[in-house]
């Protein structure tokens, strides 16, 4: 039976999730609720099929619609998420989650009480990229893993209700919780406000794991180039991840090192190995598509999600706590 969708908001990701759902097998009769009436002309204007409205409400009250997508300004999420969750619908929901941990929880719970599905919509994770990398960690190509180095830089786009944090954060957090599920010990937060909007627009967060294990994120609105890289690092390989790259997105160097010791004036010893570099074969489909596809078979078949709200509500955490440590001048900050 196809799922009739309701999404929420056609501003920023809206249309690219609107399109998405009108070309997905399995979804069937589309809505979209605008409150801004030359977005909402817009998308009818794209979608002529699909049923426009200016009032959410029409879209949580409709028995017709199976599930609701939200794609708001985070402050928003809990309460339509919530709403739509006591109607009997299905929820995907844009990233962050929701506002805090607290009520991520009640989301989750609710949606089970409810035998409903609950997703966020933390599209990386989905990428040909991220997937290919999940292999080659599943199958220790890497060894044992030393770091994870994300750089997500920008010109802007400079949000109102979010930091820098809370907006480019939640895309290297859930990369990094889907590929390491242990949660971070500890985080430490760094940051300044340039503009004198009370929100941090350049900041890098550091996390600290049980065993020597660092992830550490550099976040930032004000650089000159757009940079969107990743940097693995293990005991038998390392590789790159360079989301910018047209072809080559991930690329596996068999480098690294070894560290002898014996008895005389240097007692540590490091030999440095210089191996070939090799790129693996990534899928090259859009992200969201596969996400799309994925929500809707979920809730055809009751299946969990990939992004499910067990770790929507991960990412939330983290930010949570980084959001502490900022507060602290940078002190680490338990998870």
């Amino acid at each position: 039976m196809d799922v009739n969708v309701g999404v929420i908001g056609y501003g920023y990701w809206g249309p690219n999730l609107v399109r998405n759902f009108a070309e997905t097998e399995g979804a069937g009769a589309l809505w979209c609720a605008e409150s801004q009436p030359d977005r909402r002309a817009l998308a009818q204007r794209r979608h002529p099929c699909a049923t426009v409205v200016e009032d959410a409400q029409l879209i949580m009250e409709d028995p017709a619609v199976d599930a609701v997508v939200i794609a708001t300004p985070v402050s928003t999420h809990f309460t339509l998420a919530e709403q739509a969750l006591r109607n009997g619908k299905h929820v995907l929901i844009s990233k962050p989650m929701a506002q805090t941990a607290a009520e991520c929880q009640q989301l989750i719970d609710l949606a089970q009480q409810n035998d409903l599905v609950l997703m966020v919509d933390h599209t990386y994770i989905y990428t040909g990229a991220v997937r290919r990398i999940k292999e080659l960690l599943t199958t220790a190509e890497l060894g044992d893993l030393y770091y994870f180095d994300s750089v997500r830089v920008n010109l802007g786009l400079f949000q109102h209700d979010v930091d820098v944090i809370w907006d480019l954060a939640p895309h290297d957090l859930s990369i990094l919780a889907h590929l390491v599920p242990d949660m971070p010990r500890e985080i430490a937060a760094t940051g300044a406000d340039h503009t004198g909007s009370g929100h941090v627009d350049v900041a890098y967060l550091t996390l600290h794991y049980e065993n020597s294990f660092l992830a550490h994120c550099h976040l930032n609105w004000l650089s000159p180039v757009k940079v969107r890289r990743v940097l693995v690092g293990g005991s038998r390989r390392m590789l790159v991840y360079d989301d910018m790259e047209p072809s080559e997105k991930v690329r596996v160097y068999d480098r690294g090192f070894q560290v002898t010791t014996r008895e005389g004036m240097y007692n540590t010893l490091v030999d440095y190995r210089t191996g070939d570099m090799w790129a693996p074969k990534i899928e090259t489909r859009e992200a969201l598509t596969l996400e799309v596809a994925h929500f809707i078979e979920c809730v055809r078949f009751r299946k969990a999600p990939l992004s499910g709200g067990a770790t929507g509500l991960a990412v939330v955490r983290l930010l949570e706590a980084a959001s502490a440590s900022l507060k602290a001048g940078g002190q680490r900050v338990a998870v």
